[in-house]
């Protein structure tokens, strides 16, 4: 595995593979790395003939209340699991080769990025934007491998690359859970035992929600009501929202009748987390 710390360095490399006629997938990572994140590296390696994966601790997408400088960064660890999973080039830049002295250019999904997370979390997904086109841009992948917990993002990149043109091909792997249900999320590490037990309501909510659905249950704010109830069973977890919503859109949904997302968000203590399903 080569580590690459430079764009020019991350340039020529995907370049050659792609010289060599070389099908090129990216995972985008900021590191604190977990089996959700390994799953996406594995599905890349399935399908595509190089795999480049990037670690980098995005400051564009921490609002100034949030968990920038305390977020984890083992990097040795997160590179000894890489090279484990046969992947050909770790793109680790520092923030000032990213975002050079006097950068002002942004890259803006309008209207999708003031919903879910976005409402939540202003200029979040502005942030998610900007550094994902610059590493499209810079790694020049043919696919990009980015995970269904993040339901929201996914469809704002779709989007994106959509809009813009860009040539590579959006791929959304499986939300992988810990056993008891947990989504895994590298902000797990910021849970104290009992908030961690605590926060498995947020997936009981979403079973809730699955189970009225296929009981014959249509009507969002029905689906909505049934998944509140089951988070007001666990106090100690503060709810962000609950919504059900066109995957594509991020549109509330009134009444189910294609395919939709339910999207949650709440606190364990201070540790802000999100699951979803699909219905």
């Amino acid at each position: 595995m080569k580590s690459l710390q430079t764009i020019a360095d991350m340039r020529t490399a995907s370049r050659a593979a792609r010289r060599e006629g070389k099908r090129l997938g990216f995972v985008p990572t900021m590191g604190a790395l977990h089996e959700g994140h390994l799953s996406l590296v594995r599905a890349a390696r399935a399908q595509c003939d190089v795999v480049a994966v990037s670690i980098f601790v995005n400051p564009l997408q921490f609002g100034p209340q949030e968990d920038l400088a305390k977020y984890p960064r083992p990097f040795e660890r997160d590179s000894e699991l890489l090279k484990k999973e046969g992947v050909d080039f770790l793109f680790a830049p520092a923030p000032e080769e990213m975002y050079p002295g006097g950068a002002v250019t942004y890259v803006t999904v309008e209207s999708l990025s003031d919903k879910l997370c976005g409402r939540s979390r202003p200029g979040h997904f502005r942030g998610v934007t900007t550094v994902v086109a610059k590493l499209f841009h810079i790694v020049e992948p043919d696919s990009a491998f980015f995970g269904q917990k993040d339901a929201a993002q996914a469809a704002i990149i779709r989007r994106m690359v959509r809009d813009l043109n860009m040539p590579v091909e959006i791929a959304v792997r499986p939300i992988v859970r810990e056993p008891d249900g947990l989504a895994m999320s590298s902000r797990n590490a910021y849970l104290k035992p009992d908030e961690r037990k605590s926060a498995l309501i947020l997936h009981r909510a979403l079973t809730e929600v699955k189970n009225q659905f296929d009981q014959g249950q249509r009507r969002g704010a029905a689906l909505i009501e049934s998944g509140k109830q089951v988070l007001a069973q666990e106090p100690a977890v503060r709810l962000d929202y609950l919504e059900i919503v066109d995957p594509d859109t991020l549109d509330p949904t009134e009444v189910i009748t294609r395919p939709a997302l339910v999207a949650v968000a709440g606190f364990a203590g201070t540790t802000r987390l999100i699951d979803n399903t699909l219905l």
